[in-house]
């Protein structure tokens, strides 16, 4: 679990969790509460009333609910007994896989998740059979209700989620008109991770009395996490974030942009360079969504390239790096972003790529998040091939061929060489494999600073291992060593959704920032 400032040290067992969903939560690996844990599940087991939880993405909110919901519900019903409403297929689907885990030793529980995106008719069919929670998507929800595919007359339990991210994607009206079909003796459980005043419309017309549970409402965020920011000139982000991929081949990143064009011109400007990216946005189809997010989870696919909309609900433990294409305008954007990376108690750095009048938003972002954003070099072109060569050295090191050379031409080959030195053979070796990498540098430096002016520093006191720009045309190194370098794999998805192909350099061990 992500670690906080404010750790808990309370147990499940002491919060009055039931022995057979102790076992199937210490198998995930959960051992202490998280403060929205703490301090809801005991009320939320033990007293049937409206409740609302405050918190912060990533702090835990799918067990705050998911945990006592699974202990409230009667598995002998024949009946919908909860509903639970998220705003993102994503989020939808990774609460249903969450509670199916929380719930895999206990007695049996039917659950749906129902979104956009999918076959309607495939969850139409799978709704005839009893279901006792449902999570949906509102506007799925609404054509389910409409086809007469659920009832929620006797649902016992709603569940709002991320409920203000619904109010910002636009489904304040769609809430209402769900929420009309519920009975007026429902408990309402609403988290969120701010309470605006539409929010507030919510809890004032459709909860009674309810218990408020407020844990890191000033977008506190986790203590794992080290912020940095690059003072960058707009037209070399790409540049720079791929210098960043090619110094440190080993992260696992996500980057943010604004938009979804941005998004999509990016992954594809990094498939086309030759790095493993994919993109993560709202003009997927949700066939293209899975595969892209199998990918990523899988290793497949190195950095997702996404906007904020589309990264709701993404919880992959092992990225090291969240990149700010794009610092957003919202506080509470960058709390969310960067809670993606330092999860399950590791830790992560969130670097953000601002420009020179963004000096005041680095600042607002410190003093209202108790932060502290330290600068950080975009890496020059002699770290990268220094990289590089290192790793072309490894992989020939490491390297098991499937076949041994046959005897007859070692011997002739050895015959060959046998008037170069050891020191000798080495240094021919690394000239050619500097052919085959120095195209993919840049000698160029792109670091500037909030005082200096224009986009880009003058030239560093390092020695130059060979020239050029990175290459645009040719996919940027997909041709392969015959001295061992690595191909490149990726997969990411065009418009028809067919997977584009590439190669990529793998293994390397990362430096340390």
């Amino acid at each position: 679990m992500p670690s906080f400032k404010k750790d808990s040290l309370t147990t499940f067992k002491q919060l009055g969790i039931s022995a057979p969903i102790l076992k199937a939560i210490a198998e995930l690996g959960f051992e202490k509460a998280t403060e929205i844990q703490e301090q809801s599940i005991p009320a939320l087991i033990t007293d049937r009333r409206d409740f609302i939880g405050l918190a912060q993405t990533g702090t835990g909110k799918t067990a705050a609910f998911g945990l006592p919901l699974i202990e409230q519900l009667d598995s002998s019903a024949g009946h919908t007994q909860a509903l639970i409403l998220a705003p993102t297929r994503e989020l939808g689907k990774q609460i249903a896989e969450q509670l199916k885990q929380f719930s895999k030793y206990a007695e049996r529980l039917n659950m749906i998740a129902v979104y956009g995106g999918a076959p309607i008719s495939k969850q139409m069919k799978e709704l005839r059979k009893p279901q006792h929670i449902i999570i949906a998507t509102p506007g799925r929800l609404l054509d389910l209700i409409r086809r007469k595919s659920i009832q929620l007359d006797k649902i016992d339990f709603v569940v709002l989620d991320e409920a203000d991210e619904m109010l910002n994607m636009g489904f304040k009206e769609d809430i209402d008109k769900i929420l009309s079909f519920t009975p007026e003796n429902k408990n309402t459980w609403l988290f969120s991770a701010t309470m605006p005043a539409e929010i507030r419309r919510i809890v004032k017309k459709y909860m009674k009395d309810p218990l408020e549970v407020k844990v890191n409402t000033d977008n506190e965020v986790n203590a794992n996490i080290e912020h940095r920011y690059v003072v960058v000139n707009p037209k070399n982000k790409a540049e720079a974030l791929m210098r960043f991929f090619d110094a440190y081949p080993d992260m696992r990143s996500l980057v943010f942009c604004r938009t979804r064009r941005d998004t999509q011109e990016l992954a594809d400007l990094l498939v086309k360079s030759g790095h493993s990216a994919d993109s993560l946005h709202g003009d997927l189809s949700q066939g293209q969504r899975d595969r892209v997010m199998s990918n990523f989870r899988n290793h497949k696919v190195k950095t997702l390239v996404a906007t904020d909309v589309a990264a709701r609900g993404i919880d992959v433990d092992d990225i090291t790096h969240v990149f700010h294409h794009t610092l957003s305008d919202e506080t509470a954007y960058y709390t969310h972003r960067s809670g993606r990376t330092a999860r399950a108690g590791k830790e992560g750095l969130s670097i953000a790529f601002v420009g020179q009048r963004d000096k005041n938003r680095v600042k607002r972002l410190e003093k209202s998040l108790e932060i502290n954003f330290k600068p950080i070099d975009i890496p020059h072109g002699t770290d990268i091939l220094e990289t590089r060569l290192t790793e072309w050295a490894k992989s020939v090191l490491e390297a098991r061929p499937k076949k041994e050379v046959p005897e007859e031409l070692l011997d002739h080959v050895n015959l060959l060489f046998a008037n170069l030195t050891k020191e000798e053979l080495t240094a021919k070796l690394l000239a050619l494999e500097l052919e085959e990498v120095q195209d993919r540098g840049t000698q160029a430096n792109l670091n500037t600073d909030f005082t200096a002016g224009g986009g880009g520093g003058g030239k560093r006191g390092k020695k130059s291992y060979g020239g050029g720009g990175r290459n645009r045309r040719g996919g940027g190194g997909g041709k392969r060593s015959k001295y061992g370098r690595r191909n490149r794999s990726h997969s990411s998805s065009n418009q028809e959704g067919k997977p584009k192909k590439s190669k990529h350099r793998k293994g390397g061990k990362r430096k340390e920032w």
